[in-house]
């Protein structure tokens, strides 16, 4: 026992120095950047499921006004939806049907009618039965005409440049699939657009905010450098079309981000020199839970995907677990470190609490508990340092906002969430659905002009 937990907090201390180290711009690969100048643009599908969305979808639809742009198209997918989805697509768009045969090679459920908008002839809308957010993403793949395919949530909002930013990026052959950096839209300012605001955000929110700044420019900036990134956002994801047909789509799952991400790493582990990478300089910005009602269930949500991956691809980790970085960081880190670790701790702590043995592990709970306290002040402050070198600020007068927010991290976020990780990991095995988490319903400034089109 002694030699399993303290071999646990060898890697919960080794993992966290890695990642923190390894994502600072010195250790930047040869290829690593955008190639500039580059004179043809490549088709691009933007796929943007649709279930009752009906507080968002107007603030979508400005969104893709702005791209810059020459060559894309979007599709929305509404899912069934129950509210007035579908009637603002239809009042924003101007929708009349339009003839378009499917591929037929992915399943998904039926598509009632395929329309156009009149007053963008590149936006089209799919009006499909409800068959979850995998199903939707299959439909608008066999529909789409494009060869790289974006993948965004309704509430996710592209920066002007994040097109011919990821045409850039996959000029480069062995890219397959690719995660933008997502910023949390309750933070986004008009003007300067790469300023962030923490003003009119609550505790939640800018914690939250940290925590996302964290989790791409230094986890899955290192992560992408290990060629083990796990996970590509459902936010923004950007894939080849022929590899998502190759591996058939995506499968209706709790998790389906992480998933396909898992999938594209299995199919390419045939393929020399593919990869899946992370691109710090494709900016989408997102809508985040402002309550921890909706926060809960968010992440217990998350955890449910991974608990249920790790599961469906236990064959592909064991047989490529010190061959393949991805499974390697997925068993060793995230599930040792990011799931087990939270109940060795806690069964510690409670056990210590009853029984006070006379060989205790308190000491290496206080160890542990002022490496979380020194190490996270680092991780933050280095993480907003990143955020700053790919052109990304806060405010000057959100300095206290920020040092209030990193407290409130250390010392009540980070523990919190290590309990959500458990019960998400428990209720997993009792309760595979999930709740939607509710939208805010605001209408968010975009970089739009009120009139402009997108290109054709």
């Amino acid at each position: 026992m002694d030699i399993f937990v303290e071999f646990l907090l060898f890697l919960c201390i080794v993992f966290p120095v890695l990642h923190l180290f390894h994502c600072l711009p010195w250790f930047r690969e040869q290829n690593e950047g955008l190639k500039k100048n580059l004179k043809i643009d490549k088709g691009i599908s933007i796929l943007v499921p649709c279930y009752n969305e009906q507080g968002i979808i107007e603030t979508s639809i400005k969104s893709m006004k702005s791209l810059s742009y020459s060559q894309f198209e979007v599709i929305y997918i509404n899912d069934g939806s129950t509210d007035s989805t579908m009637i603002l697509l239809n009042r924003f768009l101007k929708l009349r049907p339009c003839s378009k045969s499917p591929l037929k090679r992915l399943s998904h459920k039926k598509v009632e009618e395929f329309y156009q908008s009149e007053l963008y002839p590149n936006i089209y809308v799919i009006d499909k039965l409800n068959g979850g957010k995998a199903d939707s993403l299959n439909a608008g793949i066999e529909y789409s005409s494009q060869s790289l395919v974006v993948t965004l949530d309704a509430d996710t909002i592209l920066t002007n440049q994040a097109l011919s930013v990821v045409n850039d990026t996959f000029e480069d052959k062995d890219v397959v699939a690719a995660g933008g950096m997502v910023h949390v839209l309750q933070t986004k300012t008009a003007k300067p657009l790469n300023r962030l605001s923490l003003l009119h955000a609550n505790m939640l929110i800018r914690v939250q905010t940290l925590d996302f700044l964290k989790a791409f420019y230094i986890t899955k900036m290192s992560l992408s450098r290990f060629h083990a990134l796990a996970i590509i956002s459902g936010a923004f994801g950007i894939f080849k079309k022929q590899v998502l047909l190759d591996v058939g789509g995506y499968r209706s799952t709790i998790g389906e981000d992480i998933d396909i991400t898992l999938r594209i790493h299995r199919h390419i582990s045939k393929h020399k020199n593919k990869k899946i990478i992370f691109i710090p300089e494709a900016i989408c910005y997102t809508e985040l839970p402002e309550t921890w009602k909706d926060l809960i269930k968010q992440r217990v949500r998350w955890q449910k995907a991974f608990i249920d991956c790790f599961i469906h691809f236990r064959s592909f980790f064991g047989k490529t677990l010190f061959t393949k970085s991805v499974s390697f960081f997925y068993i060793f880190e995230s599930f040792l470190v990011g799931t087990i670790a939270p109940y060795v701790m806690t069964g510690i702590v409670v056990l210590n609490g009853i029984l006070n043995p006379p060989s205790s592990y308190v000491q290496y709970i206080l160890f542990y508990l002022l490496y979380i306290f020194l190490f996270g002040i680092a991780y933050d402050l280095v993480a907003i340092g990143m955020g700053k070198y790919y052109g990304f600020s806060f405010q000057k007068k959100d300095a206290s906002r920020l040092l209030f927010a990193i407290i409130f991290d250390i010392y009540v976020y980070r523990f919190v969430t290590m309990y959500i990780v458990l019960y998400g990991s428990i209720s997993y095995f009792f309760n595979k659905k999930w709740n939607k988490v509710a939208r805010t319903g605001r209408n968010y400034q975009t970089d739009s002009k009120p009139d402009s089109k997108p290109a054709a």
